[in-house]
Parts: C-alpha cells; sequence; structure tokens
C-alpha cells in the first residue's frame, strides 16, 4: 500500500465528495503532517514552524466549523504505530464532525474559510482526510457525555 500526503484533494477526490452517497452528518480523520518551517504562498517571510501555522488555522477553523453546524471533536499528537506499517507517521490526528458532505463544501468554500486556509496551507506538508460515516460506537460517545 502506497501512502501520499497532499494538501489539496485532486479534481477525481472532489468529484467523489460531490456525488451522492451517504445522507446524514460524516466525520473526517485528518492525519496530519507539518513541514518543519512555515512557507507562505504570498512570500511572507515568517519565522513559524509549520505546526505553529497550522495552529493559526486550527484556532480559526473550530468558528467556520461551528457555522455550518459542525462539530470539531477530538485532537491530539500522534505518538507511535500500534498495527500496521508506514514510511513515517503523521503530527497529529484530529476527528470534526459536519452535518452533512454539503455543509463542509460550503464551508470550504466561503471567502471566510480560504482566508484563514493560507496559514493550513503554509504550515501543512500534506495530510490524509478519510470520511466517515455510520459510527458504529456512537453509544459509547452517548455514555460519556
Amino acid at each position: 500500500m502506497e501512502v501520499i500526503n497532499k494538501v489539496v484533494p485532486n479534481e477525481e477526490q472532489i468529484k467523489g465528495f460531490m456525488e451522492p452517497g451517504h445522507d446524514g452528518p460524516i466525520y473526517m480523520l485528518n492525519l496530519l503532517k507539518f513541514k518543519e518551517k512555515a512557507s507562505y504562498k504570498d512570500g511572507r517571510e515568517t519565522d513559524l514552524t509549520g505546526a505553529e501555522a497550522y495552529a493559526i488555522y486550527g484556532a480559526e477553523v473550530v468558528e467556520h466549523v461551528t457555522k455550518v453546524g459542525g462539530v470539531p471533536f477530538f485532537s491530539a499528537k500522534v505518538e507511535r504505530l500500534m498495527l500496521g506499517e508506514v514510511e513515517e507517521l503523521w503530527d497529529t490526528a484530529a476527528i470534526v464532525m459536519y452535518p452533512s458532505r454539503k455543509a463542509m463544501m460550503d464551508m470550504i468554500s466561503s471567502p471566510d474559510y480560504q482566508a484563514s486556509a493560507v496559514h493550513r496551507a503554509a504550515g501543512l506538508a500534506g495530510q490524509l482526510n478519510i470520511e466517515l460515516v455510520e459510527p458504529m460506537g456512537a453509544w459509547l460517545m452517548q455514555q460519556r457525555a
């Protein structure tokens, strides 16, 4: 299995995300790999690390997610790989719930989000976004609430 981190989805991935599918909430698993040093496309000088630039985005994206009815569930540093093999681990894993695919697309299409996303692009070396649906362990979350 080849694993390739990306910062922007390809055309086929966007097309697939726009097709009819699961009708209801989606959970986006984000596996994040940061640049050692942030690099902004507009050429601005910065002393930020990739993780620090992404943290600016992370603080702002919470508002964007909640505007579309989403909920940031979880974010944590990746410590080690317990099972399986990959050449390199991600730095952070996060899970965000969106009420629908459309809500997520509305969010990432908004000018306010795009302004925040410059920090995402500056900080990320790449990531995997994995769409999850129909949580099987939802009862666990309800038990802890």
